[in-house]
Protein backbone atom coordinates (compact mmCIF):
# COMPACT_ATOMS: atom_id res chain seq x y z
CA UNK A 1 0.00 0.00 0.00
CA UNK A 2 2.78 2.72 0.94
CA UNK A 3 6.14 2.40 -0.53
CA UNK A 4 8.74 5.16 0.92
CA UNK A 5 11.89 4.60 -0.97
CA UNK A 6 15.12 6.24 0.32
CA UNK A 7 13.79 9.83 1.19
CA UNK A 8 15.70 12.32 2.57
CA UNK A 9 14.13 15.67 4.38
CA UNK A 10 15.32 19.08 5.91
CA UNK A 11 13.92 21.91 7.25
CA UNK A 12 15.70 24.68 6.23
CA UNK A 13 19.43 23.10 5.75
CA UNK A 14 19.20 21.08 8.54
CA UNK A 15 19.09 17.44 7.14
CA UNK A 16 16.81 15.70 9.16
CA UNK A 17 15.95 12.30 7.28
CA UNK A 18 18.78 10.24 5.83
CA UNK A 19 18.09 7.51 3.10
CA UNK A 20 14.54 6.74 4.85
CA UNK A 21 13.32 3.59 3.38
CA UNK A 22 10.09 1.38 5.11
CA UNK A 23 6.43 -0.10 4.06
CA UNK A 24 2.85 -0.68 5.48
CA UNK A 25 1.27 -3.36 3.43
CA UNK A 26 -2.61 -3.24 3.53
CA UNK A 27 -4.61 -4.14 6.55
CA UNK A 28 -1.22 -3.86 8.57
CA UNK A 29 0.18 -2.09 11.82
CA UNK A 30 3.35 -0.81 11.46
CA UNK A 31 5.28 0.53 13.82
CA UNK A 32 7.76 3.34 13.53
CA UNK A 33 9.54 3.48 16.80
CA UNK A 34 12.31 6.08 18.53
CA UNK A 35 13.53 7.83 20.93
CA UNK A 36 12.20 11.85 21.07
CA UNK A 37 13.87 13.73 18.18
CA UNK A 38 14.65 10.68 16.30
CA UNK A 39 12.73 11.82 13.26
CA UNK A 40 9.70 10.16 13.44
CA UNK A 41 7.10 12.85 13.19
CA UNK A 42 9.31 14.16 10.24
CA UNK A 43 8.65 10.73 8.78
CA UNK A 44 5.03 10.95 8.59
CA UNK A 45 5.40 14.83 7.81
CA UNK A 46 6.90 13.84 4.92
CA UNK A 47 4.57 10.90 3.76
CA UNK A 48 1.30 13.26 4.66
CA UNK A 49 2.82 16.26 2.32
CA UNK A 50 3.42 18.34 4.92
CA UNK A 51 7.24 18.20 4.13
CA UNK A 52 8.82 17.83 0.92
CA UNK A 53 11.35 15.40 0.51
CA UNK A 54 14.12 16.57 -1.44
CA UNK A 55 15.66 13.05 -2.27
CA UNK A 56 13.49 9.68 -2.79
CA UNK A 57 10.04 8.82 -3.60
CA UNK A 58 6.68 8.18 -1.93
CA UNK A 59 4.61 5.52 -3.60
CA UNK A 60 0.94 5.03 -2.30
CA UNK A 61 -1.10 1.99 -4.46
CA UNK A 62 1.77 1.75 -6.46
CA UNK A 63 1.47 5.65 -7.70
CA UNK A 64 3.79 8.01 -7.20
CA UNK A 65 2.63 10.70 -4.71
CA UNK A 66 5.83 12.13 -4.24
CA UNK A 67 5.53 15.74 -3.85
CA UNK A 68 2.02 15.91 -3.28
CA UNK A 69 -0.15 18.63 -0.78
CA UNK A 70 -1.49 17.92 2.30
CA UNK A 71 -5.23 17.56 0.93
CA UNK A 72 -4.47 15.48 -2.21
CA UNK A 73 -3.10 12.89 0.11
CA UNK A 74 -6.31 12.85 2.30
CA UNK A 75 -8.81 12.41 -0.91
CA UNK A 76 -5.96 9.54 -2.02
CA UNK A 77 -6.97 8.52 1.28
CA UNK A 78 -3.77 9.01 3.34
CA UNK A 79 -4.62 11.01 7.11
CA UNK A 80 -2.35 12.37 9.38
CA UNK A 81 -3.76 12.51 13.15
CA UNK A 82 -0.75 14.83 14.92
CA UNK A 83 0.62 14.58 18.07
CA UNK A 84 -1.18 17.67 19.91
CA UNK A 85 -4.24 16.76 18.09
CA UNK A 86 -5.17 20.13 16.70
CA UNK A 87 -9.11 20.16 17.24
CA UNK A 88 -11.00 23.62 16.52
CA UNK A 89 -10.98 24.98 20.05
CA UNK A 90 -13.80 27.16 19.42
CA UNK A 91 -16.07 24.62 17.47
CA UNK A 92 -18.10 21.92 19.13
CA UNK A 93 -17.05 18.41 19.08
CA UNK A 94 -19.75 17.78 16.64
CA UNK A 95 -19.18 20.30 14.45
CA UNK A 96 -14.99 19.23 14.63
CA UNK A 97 -16.34 15.89 12.99
CA UNK A 98 -18.50 17.22 10.60
CA UNK A 99 -16.19 20.14 9.04
CA UNK A 100 -14.00 17.34 7.76
CA UNK A 101 -16.94 14.75 6.73
CA UNK A 102 -16.43 13.55 3.02
CA UNK A 103 -20.02 12.37 2.04
CA UNK A 104 -18.91 9.77 -0.17
CA UNK A 105 -17.38 7.38 2.08
CA UNK A 106 -18.49 5.16 4.37
CA UNK A 107 -17.95 6.93 8.22
CA UNK A 108 -21.04 8.99 9.47
CA UNK A 109 -20.94 10.71 12.85
CA UNK A 110 -23.00 7.95 14.39
CA UNK A 111 -20.46 5.44 13.12
CA UNK A 112 -17.73 7.55 14.98
CA UNK A 113 -19.94 8.02 18.08
CA UNK A 114 -20.47 4.20 18.12
CA UNK A 115 -16.97 3.62 18.26
CA UNK A 116 -16.84 6.46 20.64
CA UNK A 117 -19.44 6.34 22.83
CA UNK A 118 -17.63 9.06 25.01
CA UNK A 119 -18.03 11.29 22.62
CA UNK A 120 -21.39 11.02 21.98
CA UNK A 121 -22.68 12.53 25.16
CA UNK A 122 -20.42 15.58 25.13
CA UNK A 123 -21.18 16.19 21.51
CA UNK A 124 -22.49 19.76 21.97
CA UNK A 125 -19.13 20.35 24.13
CA UNK A 126 -16.56 23.16 22.94
CA UNK A 127 -13.62 20.98 22.01
CA UNK A 128 -11.47 23.31 23.94
CA UNK A 129 -12.95 22.46 27.14
CA UNK A 130 -11.98 18.68 26.38
CA UNK A 131 -9.84 16.73 28.53
CA UNK A 132 -6.43 15.26 26.81
CA UNK A 133 -8.17 11.59 26.37
CA UNK A 134 -11.60 13.01 24.43
CA UNK A 135 -9.25 15.51 22.61
CA UNK A 136 -7.73 12.55 21.49
CA UNK A 137 -10.60 10.42 20.64
CA UNK A 138 -11.76 13.29 18.83
CA UNK A 139 -8.65 13.67 16.66
CA UNK A 140 -8.99 9.86 15.29
CA UNK A 141 -12.49 10.06 15.36
CA UNK A 142 -12.44 12.92 12.93
CA UNK A 143 -9.77 11.21 10.77
CA UNK A 144 -12.09 8.67 10.44
CA UNK A 145 -14.45 11.03 8.64
CA UNK A 146 -12.21 11.64 6.04
CA UNK A 147 -12.35 8.26 4.71
CA UNK A 148 -9.06 6.90 4.94
CA UNK A 149 -7.52 3.88 3.87
CA UNK A 150 -3.73 5.10 5.63
CA UNK A 151 -3.84 6.03 9.14
CA UNK A 152 -0.68 7.89 10.07
CA UNK A 153 -0.95 8.10 13.94
CA UNK A 154 1.87 10.37 15.70
CA UNK A 155 2.16 9.68 19.81
CA UNK A 156 -1.58 8.56 20.12
CA UNK A 157 -1.06 7.96 23.59
CA UNK A 158 1.15 10.74 24.78
CA UNK A 159 0.44 12.55 28.30
CA UNK A 160 -2.79 9.77 28.82
CA UNK A 161 -3.79 8.24 31.45
CA UNK A 162 -3.36 4.32 31.42
CA UNK A 163 -6.88 4.07 31.68
CA UNK A 164 -7.20 6.16 28.64
CA UNK A 165 -4.40 4.50 26.79
CA UNK A 166 -6.17 1.13 26.78
CA UNK A 167 -8.78 2.33 25.04
CA UNK A 168 -7.27 4.04 22.63
CA UNK A 169 -5.28 0.38 21.82
CA UNK A 170 -8.57 -1.42 21.68
CA UNK A 171 -10.36 1.55 19.01
CA UNK A 172 -6.95 1.33 17.28
CA UNK A 173 -7.47 -2.69 16.52
CA UNK A 174 -10.99 -2.01 15.74
CA UNK A 175 -9.67 0.29 12.66
CA UNK A 176 -7.32 -2.53 11.37
CA UNK A 177 -10.61 -4.99 11.82
CA UNK A 178 -12.26 -2.20 9.69
CA UNK A 179 -9.56 -2.54 6.73
CA UNK A 180 -7.51 0.15 8.04
CA UNK A 181 -3.49 0.11 7.34
CA UNK A 182 -1.75 2.19 9.94
CA UNK A 183 1.68 3.88 10.52
CA UNK A 184 1.77 3.99 14.20
CA UNK A 185 4.58 6.34 15.33
CA UNK A 186 5.41 5.78 19.36
CA UNK A 187 7.58 6.37 22.04
CA UNK A 188 5.73 3.75 24.27
CA UNK A 189 7.11 0.29 23.37
CA UNK A 190 4.66 -1.17 25.62
CA UNK A 191 2.12 -0.30 24.22
CA UNK A 192 3.07 -0.04 20.67
CA UNK A 193 4.12 -3.89 21.22
CA UNK A 194 0.63 -4.66 21.81
CA UNK A 195 -0.71 -2.99 18.51
CA UNK A 196 2.10 -3.41 15.86
CA UNK A 197 2.71 -6.44 12.70
CA UNK A 198 5.93 -5.16 12.16
CA UNK A 199 8.17 -2.45 13.19
CA UNK A 200 10.78 0.25 11.71
CA UNK A 201 13.08 1.78 14.27
CA UNK A 202 14.70 5.53 13.56
CA UNK A 203 17.36 7.09 15.09
CA UNK A 204 18.73 10.31 14.23
CA UNK A 205 17.41 10.13 11.33
CA UNK A 206 18.23 7.04 10.01
CA UNK A 207 16.51 3.20 9.83
CA UNK A 208 18.51 0.96 12.09
CA UNK A 209 16.11 -1.80 12.06
CA UNK A 210 13.50 -3.43 10.54
CA UNK A 211 11.43 -6.61 11.92
CA UNK A 212 8.83 -8.77 13.26
CA UNK A 213 7.29 -7.59 16.53
CA UNK A 214 7.97 -10.94 18.00
CA UNK A 215 11.53 -10.81 16.16
CA UNK A 216 11.88 -7.13 18.22
CA UNK A 217 10.56 -8.98 21.47
CA UNK A 218 13.04 -11.10 21.54
CA UNK A 219 16.02 -9.27 20.56
CA UNK A 220 16.91 -7.10 24.09
CA UNK A 221 20.05 -5.82 22.76
CA UNK A 222 18.24 -3.23 19.65
CA UNK A 223 15.82 -2.38 22.04
CA UNK A 224 18.55 -1.43 24.50
CA UNK A 225 20.99 0.61 21.54
CA UNK A 226 17.66 2.67 20.45
CA UNK A 227 14.94 2.52 22.17
CA UNK A 228 15.96 2.54 25.86
CA UNK A 229 16.21 5.77 27.61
Amino acid sequence: MLDVRGIHAYYGQSHILFDVSLSVREGEVVGLLGRNGAGKTTTLKSVCGMLRPREGRLLFEGKDVTGRKPYEMVRRGICYVPDDRRVFADLTLDDNLGIVHRRTREWTRDRVYDLFPQLREIADRRAGYLSGGEKAMLALGRALMSGPKLLLLDEPTEGLAPLIVRALEEQILRFKDAGISILLSEQNLKSSMKLIDRAYIIDNGRIRYHGTVKELQDNEEIRRLHLMI
